[in-house]
Parts: C-alpha cells; sequence; structure tokens
C-alpha cells in the first residue's frame, strides 16, 4: 500500500508541470459543465505493429491554447476484438484517472500546458516511468488519452492512436489465384506487384499491409477486372495500408499503393482502358459495359505514404478505381501523403462517401475518362509540408474533350482546407492550384462546397468545352462558401478575389451569376475551430458559422444521398473522422 501510495503521488508530483497546479473539484464546479476544449493534444506509439512481450512507448504534444478549463486525465488501452479496458497507470479494469481515483471518489482536474514530444508511458514517462509491455491479445488495440469533466461522465477531448498486436508477418507476392483471408493476428508485407484475379481478397478488420520502399517493382495491391477486395473495416478497428519505414522517416512515394479495376463504362474510343503506372496487360486492363459491376468493399480504410513510381511521371495514386461500377462500396477512406492524387476515378460509376485526403503532394479527388458517380462527406486538407495542387481535379477526357458517356459527377457536402496563408504555390503546378479544377469538358453537379485557405485560388474553370458544360447545364452549383483562398497571394474575400487567376480562368461570369447556374456562391469566414493546426486539427464549425444556414440546398432522396446533411462543408455538428483517421503531421513524431 505504502509502495501504491508513493507511486501515485509522483504521479502527481509530475502532474504539477504537465497539467498545472493540482486541485480537487467536485461537480458542483464549472469544470462540470465543459463542452468543448480549445486544447490540441495528440498521442503516438514507437510504431504500429508489436508482437507480444515487446516494449511500448506512449508519447504525447499538447497545445493549451489559452484554455482555462480544468480537466480530469484518463488513460486506458482498450482491446478492440473484446472490448476490454484497461485503465493506466494502476493496470485495471476498473474506470479511474491517472490518479487512479474513481468516479465515486471523486477525479482530480487540472488545466492543460504546452507539452511537446513528452512521454507519458516508457522511460521518464509522467504516468508510467517504464514502457508498457505489449500484451498476448492479438489484434488491434487503441491506447485513448481523455480530458473529462470533474464528474468523470462528459468526455471533453479525447486523443487516439491504434496499434496492432500479432504473432508474425507474412510476404504477400506475385499472383492471388484462389479466395485469401488476410487476418488481424498477422501483418503483411507487400513484395512488389500483388495481383487478385478470379478470386477474392478479404482483409480483416485492424490489418496491417505494410509497403516495402525500395522494391523493384514498387509494392502495389492491384484488384484486376475478375478479382474482388472485402476490405471491411470498422471505426474501431480501420485497415491500415502503410510504409514499413520507421516514424518521422516515412515519405510520400515509399510504395505503390491500392488499384481497383471493373467493367464499368468509360469514355475511351475503345471502351476500355489500361491503368496508368503500369504496364498494358490483361490484367491492368478496365472498363466495359456492366454498370452495376462491383469491384469489391472498402469500409474505414486508411493508405498511406503511397504513390511510388514505376517509371517518370508515372505514379500510382494511394487509391485508384478503374472503371468500377456501382456495386463497389467505398466509404470511410483516408488516404495520406501519397505522391500523387490520393482518390483517383478512371471512368465507371462507383460512388464514394466520407471521404479523408491529406498532405497529398499532387491533387486529392481527380476524375476522368467519363466517371459518373456521386460522393458525399468529404474532407480534403492540403498539409504545410506538403502543400498539393489541387483539392478536385475534374476533366471529362483528357483527349477528347466531348467524348461519351460524358463525365458527369455528384457531389455534396465537401470541405476544403488549404495550406495558403503560408505558401504561394503548389507542389509542381505553380501558383494557379485552385481547389476546385474544372476542365477538358467536365461537368457535374457541386453542391455545399466550403473552400477555405487555399493555396492560390478557390474555383477555376479551364477551356471552352468546360463552359459548353456549363451553358448546356451540365455544370452546376448551389451552394459555395469561399474564404480566404490565395491569402498568400493577397486575394481578396470577394467573389471575383476568391476565383481570380490566371487569365486562362473562365469561372467569374458562371460564379457572379450572369453565365450558367451557379447560385448562392458567398464569401464568408467559415468559422471552424481549429482547421490549421498541424497534427490535431478541428473542422466542426463555431456557433454562428454561416454552414449552418438554413439556404443551403438539400441533396436528393435517391437511396444514396444523406438528406439530413443540409450544410455547406463536410461537418455539421458531428466529427465522423474521429478515432478511425490520422492526422499526424511526420516531423511532429519524428523521434
Amino acid at each position: 500500500m505504502r509502495q501504491r501510495l508513493l507511486h501515485l503521488f509522483l504521479i502527481a508530483v509530475s502532474l504539477l508541470g504537465l497539467f498545472g497546479m493540482s486541485r480537487q473539484v467536485q461537480a458542483q464546479t464549472s469544470a462540470s459543465t465543459v463542452q468543448f476544449s480549445p486544447t490540441a493534444l495528440f498521442i503516438w506509439t514507437d510504431k504500429y505493429v508489436y508482437q507480444p512481450g515487446e516494449s511500448l512507448t506512449l508519447r504525447w504534444t499538447a497545445r493549451n491554447n489559452g484554455d482555462t478549463n480544468l480537466y480530469a486525465a484518463v488513460v486506458y488501452r482498450q482491446n478492440n476484438q473484446t472490448g476490454a479496458k484497461t485503465y493506466y497507470p494502476i493496470n485495471q479494469a476498473t474506470p479511474s484517472d491517472v490518479l487512479g481515483k474513481t468516479p465515486e471518489e471523486g477525479f482530480f482536474t487540472y488545466p492543460t500546458a504546452d507539452v511537446t514530444k513528452g512521454v507519458v508511458i516508457g522511460t521518464g514517462g509522467w504516468l508510467m516511468n517504464q514502457p508498457l509491455t505489449v500484451p498476448n491479445e492479438l489484434g488491434m488495440h487503441t491506447i485513448v488519452l481523455q480530458l473529462r469533466d470533474s464528474t468523470g461522465t462528459r468526455v471533453v477531448k479525447t486523443a487516439y492512436f491504434k496499434f496492432g498486436v500479432v504473432d508474425g508477418f507474412e510476404t504477400l507476392s506475385g499472383n492471388i489465384d484462389a479466395d485469401r483471408t488476410l487476418v488481424n493476428t498477422k501483418a503483411y508485407s507487400l513484395s512488389g506487384l500483388v495481383v487478385v484475379r478470379n478470386s477474392t481478397l478479404t482483409i480483416q478488420p485492424g490489418t496491417f499491409v505494410i509497403g516495402q520502399p525500395g522494391s523493384q517493382p514498387p509494392s502495389v495491391l492491384m484488384i484486376t477486372q475478375s478479382g474482388r477486395l472485402n476490405a471491411s473495416g470498422t471505426r474501431s478497428r480501420p485497415i491500415t495500408m502503410t510504409s514499413s519505414l520507421p516514424f518521422g522517416q516515412r515519405k510520400a512515394g515509399d510504395w505503390g499503393g491500392l488499384i481497383l479495376l471493373g467493367r464499368a463504362p468509360v469514355n475511351w474510343p475503345t471502351g476500355f482502358g489500361n491503368i496508368e503506372g503500369l504496364a498494358a496487360s490483361d490484367d491492368t486492363r478496365y472498363g466495359g459495359t456492366d454498370t452495376a459491376h462491383s469491384c469489391g468493399t472498402l469500409r474505414y480504410l486508411r493508405v498511406e505514404f503511397a504513390g511510388a513510381e514505376f517509371q517518370p511521371n508515372q505514379e500510382v495514386n494511394a487509391i485508384t478505381f478503374g472503371g468500377c461500377g456501382t456495386g463497389t462500396v467505398a466509404d470511410h477512406l483516408e488516404a495520406r501523403y501519397g505522391l500523387d492524387d490520393a482518390f483517383e476515378w478512371f471512368g465507371g460509376t462507383a460512388d464514394a462517401k466520407y471521404l479523408v485526403g491529406v498532405s497529398s503532394r499532387d491533387d486529392y479527388i481527380d476524375g476522368q475518362i467519363g466517371w459518373t458517380g456521386r460522393i458525399q462527406h468529404a474532407l480534403i486538407v492540403a498539409g504545410k509540408d506538403v502543400p498539393g495542387n489541387r483539392g478536385i481535379e475534374m476533366d471529362n477526357n483528357e483527349s477528347n474533350f466531348t467524348a461519351a458517356p460524358l463525365g458527369k459527377v455528384q457531389m455534396y457536402n465537401l470541405t476544403f482546407v488549404g495550406a495558403g496563408d503560408t505558401i504561394s504555390a503548389g507542389f509542381d503546378e505553380g501558383a494557379d492550384v485552385a481547389a476546385v479544377w474544372l476542365r477538358r469538358g467536365a461537368a457535374g453537379v457541386y453542391n455545399n462546397f466550403l473552400l477555405y485557405n487555399w493555396i492560390s485560388n478557390g474555383f477555376t474553370i479551364r477551356d471552352a468545352a468546360t463552359m459548353d458544360s456549363v451553358d448546356r447545364g451540365d455544370l452546376t452549383i448551389n451552394g459555395m462558401v469561399m474564404f480566404d483562398n490565395g491569402k498568400a497571394l493577397t486575394k481578396a474575400n470577394t467573389v471575383a478575389g476568391q476565383v481570380s487567376g490566371s487569365a486562362s480562368n473562365l469561372a467569374l461570369p458562371f460564379m457572379q451569376g450572369t453565365r450558367g447556374q451557379a447560385q448562392k456562391v458567398m464569401v464568408l469566414d467559415p468559422l471552424l475551430r481549429r482547421p490549421l493546426y498541424t497534427s490535431d486539427p478541428d473542422f466542426l464549425p463555431r456557433s454562428g458559422s454561416p454552414v449552418f444556414r438554413a439556404n443551403w440546398i438539400q441533396p436528393p432522396d435517391d437511396g444514396f444521398f444523406d438528406q439530413w446533411a443540409t450544410w455547406s462543408g463536410a461537418f455539421g455538428d458531428v466529427d465522423w473522422t474521429e478515432e478511425w483517421t490520422v492526422f499526424h503531421v511526420e516531423e511532429d513524431i519524428r523521434p
């Protein structure tokens, strides 16, 4: 008992410096009424994948941002297979704060303070002065650090980090010609081009698939027209495809990426094409006549540090859909730190929901070759370390601007947050890189968009063929908020300022309502909480934000769109990115 009390005393002393002066606060204090914290906070471990018995160190960075509230700190590890939680530092299943106090005893509360790359659990850690021994519990786990009110009943701020516990590693290489399942009790190393043909590849929730930098050819997982991918993760157990390099050393282009090829229509003259980046073959072919073809199911899946070059200027995207049909399920997908595009569609009819693109070197949502799909709920974030180029780059067909079927997409509820406060040019496209860039006869419905702080421009239309789409009514806008785009270039917060750019930008009469059907185009501060903070941004709108105005268009009731999303941008009151996404900037977690 004496040893335990001494241990708790030492923790309390360490918290004096990390959280400020401690004091016990009862439920009637103002801390119990806190509903939002301006404190920024993120955590991480040494790596993604461990084996039982290995040592794990947990680190954190926090920024107070003027937060005067008092919080109880709670740290636990959750086994996401069983739901069982272990609270630290006491290693117990009973809920407690970091001093071992239960809610019945009354949590201790502290003000937050600034910490950079501090140790929570590990040598010198303020919570545990030794690393955590990874338990023999295979599967995905989550370490959670919560800031709670003094009653312990309200979670005000949560930081998550997920890791896997496996009993070994396996190598994936060559062709997969029979049904196979990748299990979350192992991690899988991609060696070269892995091709799924005449079979279904199933990936269990919580599985890590690891690309190998420097492999020749680069590591790529490709699902052919005769194959199918069933990668159905969950919020608590997302599937992760990543680089094998240590944290802090990973970079865009470490490995190839994920490619899915289907039999839905494309507007190449032959009715089919071969996916870019790879040599033409039967395996790389996409396109056909089956609008309902399924390339498989992708849910709660993250692809990061992808985009390796197979030859000069021929990179693989993080996630590529070639001729995929409406039977394809794609929701809750994240692509970050890609050397090429985050998401690209080459023709087809596939839809997608809940997309997150972060720190891509090129574009974030790229569509061409007659893609006619739908997107709702998407967040695009250009990192300050990797500004990227365009948020959306949409073409009909790069060789024939009027090719049929016409690439006419439908998109609702997208938010674009750029790095324009510090950077005046895109990665390799110069200084005219709009959040939305439409060209080569592109068409579509673009409704309830929020364009904020993009590098040089909010909205661009290139070439007469795209304006022909405007004149025909095939390109429309209803609801668009723009603000601070081109800030580093001192662009004005007016419609003209937000869409100005090179002389080839034809968007201004469209956006001003004198040509075509652009409605409810407004230049207003969206009043987002903390959109530009690296590694722990917050994109929810603050009270009084114009995204909640009553005049935004309601999405159609067609079985795909959520009609309740009647706001501008990707978010209303709920952060649907919580827990399953990662926004860590690589430099911020470098040892």
